[in-house]
């Protein structure tokens, strides 16, 4: 067992230093390549200066290195001598004031040999950085002869006293340990051969700025580089394959989505192949579709496929506002590409750039100018090996494309979203990812059609927004968890505070809903034909309350389901116009035309849009079938290239639906007083207690019933 356990403690401790080498290694990779990121999108001049600070700090460190080790040396020699004097028992000797000092001329050597030798004093003192300064006083025939040796002098001059006659004659005297006097002398001496100082003592001060020159130098490109590349890698950083989390397998119901992306994965690996056939062209590709659908998520997935690196921008911090300010982030993020030779670069939210050019910002045409060119088909071999993913939310029916720009396109892909199928099965993926916190047998049917029009983006935080109330309460996940937390999501915070005691307001909001509600009510009965299980499900109210939505500034507000219809006939537009009229007009009918509120601003502009549409781009109500709004698009807004004609059509269908709610209302009023008074009580119903109030005040009443026309109705 103990032989076991070490060997099972040495090969976890081996384990562990080993990932520790490896993401050290890891790091000096990422860093370093980062360094050659950053350097790739510098101008020539900062290169330059780059390459020169890098050259300067080893050359001014060697030499100081040289300078001080000269220097080191002859302080080593002067040390030696001074052993030498000392061991001898020599006496110290000041500087005799009474003997004239003069100048020594020619080398000390030649006087030494060629002159009678009283005394030699050597006159030093230790100088910053290990440097002596030295003074030799030679006295001679009743004079004081003054040499500053060279350093080579000094070598000579040391070797050559071992064995001289003069060596013996030989003293050496600290500066600090002359007198007042001899000091003196000294300092005039140095003030009078000021010029003649050895090279070892001028180069001292050549020594001490060299060095802290290469330490200024170095100390500064460290932070110069790090101040650069902190700002470099909040905006253009590659993400290496290995850093995306997750897989293509985790995008569910996307199988037609998927293939695309599988198409251009086949078509870069073997692009060699593609090529015999003509197809060489570069890979730009084309992401557009709704917000949420996953377009930044399968470039990520499609990186780590291809086992390449991915740099991730938005387009819309390419307008700074400057002209070339985009186009210059471009040049930089194409330097960087190219570096790598084999990469992704993917330019997200790039709407603003699919957009006809010749507006009247001159930087806006640089950059898609500029982005022109990058996509164009001139490059070279290691260019083409680069993918350009542009992904949008682009409207094409909505605004019209360049088509210069689409032409650099060779692949796009189409995003949209997803299907009642895929919706459930995407559900179901983030449940199972917290399976052990949710309800056995949960019914997630009404969670799946009342999301109907919405992004995996949103279900996904439906999801986890459950999760958040689930671990506040305590619970596990269950349906009316879901429930309230789609509503979170999809309607916004709400508060009953705001018109909680202010009576007055309450009930004209909840007539005003009432209107909205029984309107689309009494045509989803008619189709139901009297099946209340159909009715229910058909539906689309899924909650009306009386509580504030700051999201929209409404009083209330009624929680209801997308509809599943992509195309609209001329009834349901209609059908769309008389729902919205019927806050408006219930309130007409309870309060007066006098009491009609504000609240039905934002229907009001609904129902403009909704019959302009009918009227002035679709020609409904028309003898001739025309788009006047696209008219529109050309020279200003459509109100004003409204023509009197439709202005006059939309006014006069606008009366007629407003005067056919009103007469359905005033039908139900009777009913709406009753689910008023309901409302009121309890802040807030459902479609199901709904319902149920409308068929126990229908089987209740048998006047209201037959006076709506509805006696046989159960």
């Amino acid at each position: 067992m103990s032989d076991l356990s070490a060997n099972s403690s040495s090969d976890s401790q081996a384990s562990a230093a080993s990932r520790g080498t490896n993401r050290a290694l890891l790091s000096v990779k990422k860093g370093w390549s980062r360094l050659l990121d950053w350097f790739a999108i510098q101008s020539m001049m900062v290169k330059s200066l780059l390459v020169l600070a890098a050259f300067m700090i080893p050359a001014l460190g060697l030499y100081s290195a040289s300078l001080l080790q000269r220097q080191a040396a002859v302080v080593e020699q002067v040390r030696q001598m001074t052993a030498a004097d000392e061991a001898a028992g020599a006496t110290p000797y000041a500087i005799n004031p009474k003997l004239p000092i003069a100048f020594g001329t020619g080398s000390i050597l030649s006087f030494l040999d060629g002159n009678p030798v009283e005394r030699i004093t050597v006159i030093y003192k230790p100088l910053m950085w290990n440097v002596s300064e030295r003074v030799v006083l030679i006295e001679s025939k009743g004079k004081q002869y003054a040499y500053y040796p060279s350093d080579m002098e000094t070598k000579i001059f040391s070797d050559k006293a071992v064995q001289a006659p003069w060596g013996g004659k030989i003293a050496f005297v600290p500066r600090a340990d002359l007198d007042s006097g001899s000091i003196e002398v000294l300092e005039r001496i140095d003030q009078r051969f000021s010029g003649a100082r050895p090279q070892s003592e001028k180069d001292a001060w050549k020594a001490g700025v060299s060095g802290l020159l290469s330490a200024t130098l170095t100390v500064g490109l460290i932070g110069f580089l790090a101040f650069q590349l902190k700002g470099q890698f909040k905006a253009l950083k590659f993400l290496e394959p290995s850093q995306v989390q997750g897989s293509i397998d985790d995008l569910v119901g996307m199988d037609d989505i998927k293939a695309e992306v599988a198409q251009i994965k086949d078509q870069y690996l073997r692009r060699a192949e593609y090529a015999e056939y003509g197809i060489s062209k570069p890979f730009n590709v084309m992401f557009s579709g709704p917000a949420g659908t996953g377009k930044t998520k399968l470039a990520s997935y499609l990186a780590k496929e291809l086992n390449l690196p991915i740099l991730f921008h938005s387009a819309a911090n390419l307008e700074t506002g400057f002209v070339a300010g985009g186009s210059n982030t471009l040049s930089r993020i194409v330097a960087m590409a190219k570096r790598r030779r084999r990469c992704i670069v993917f330019l997200d939210e790039a709407q603003d750039l699919f957009m006809k050019r010749g507006g009247h910002r001159k930087f806006d045409d640089d950059t898609q100018n500029m982005l022109l060119a990058i996509l164009d088909g001139v490059r070279t071999r290691h260019e083409a090996e680069i993918i350009w993913i542009v992904a949008s939310n682009f409207n094409s029916e909505q605004m019209q494309m360049d088509d210069a720009m689409l032409r650099r396109f060779q692949m796009k892909v189409d995003f949209r979203m997803p299907n009642r199928q895929e919706r459930a099965a995407i559900i179901d993926h983030y449940l199972a990812q917290r399976a052990d916190k949710v309800e056995q047998g949960m019914d997630r049917r009404h969670l799946v059609e009342i999301t109907e029009g919405r992004s995996p983006a949103d279900l996904e935080t439906i999801v986890n927004q459950a999760g958040i109330s689930a671990v506040q309460v305590g619970a596990m996940i269950g349906e009316d968890t879901l429930m309230k937390a789609a509503e979170r999501v999809l309607v916004g915070n709400v508060n009953a505070n705001t018109t909680k005691e202010r009576d007055r307001d309450r009930r004209i909001i909840a007539i005003h809903e009432w209107g909205h509600f029984l309107v689309d009510f009494e045509l989803e009965r008619k189709r139901a034909g009297g099946d209340w299980i159909a009715l229910q499900s058909e539906m689309k109210t899924i909650k009306i309350s009386l509580k504030a939505n700051p999201r929209n500034n409404a009083l209330g507000f009624v929680f209801h389901k997308q509809g599943a219809n992509l195309l609209k006939t001329k009834s349901d537009i209609e059908h769309d116009v008389r729902v919205l009229l019927g806050g408006m007009a219930n309130e007409e009918l309870f309060f007066g035309e006098d009491g009609t509120t504000n609240g039905a601003h934002n229907d009001i502009t609904r129902v403009t849009k909704l019959l302009h549409h009918a009227v002035g781009e679709m020609g409904m109500y028309r003898r001739t079938r025309l788009n006047f709004g696209a008219l529109s698009n050309e020279g200003g807004s459509a109100s004003r290239n409204l023509d009197e004609e439709t202005r006059g059509i939309m006014e006069a269908q606008s009366e007629r639906l407003y005067s056919e709610t009103k007469q359905l209302l005033l039908r139900l009023k009777p009913l709406t007083e009753h689910l008023t008074g309901k409302l009121l009580d309890k802040g807030e119903m459902s479609l199901q207690e709904t319902l149920f109030e409308i068929r126990s005040f229908e089987a209740a009443c048998h006047e209201f019933s037959s006076r709506v026309g509805m006696a046989q109705r159960t």
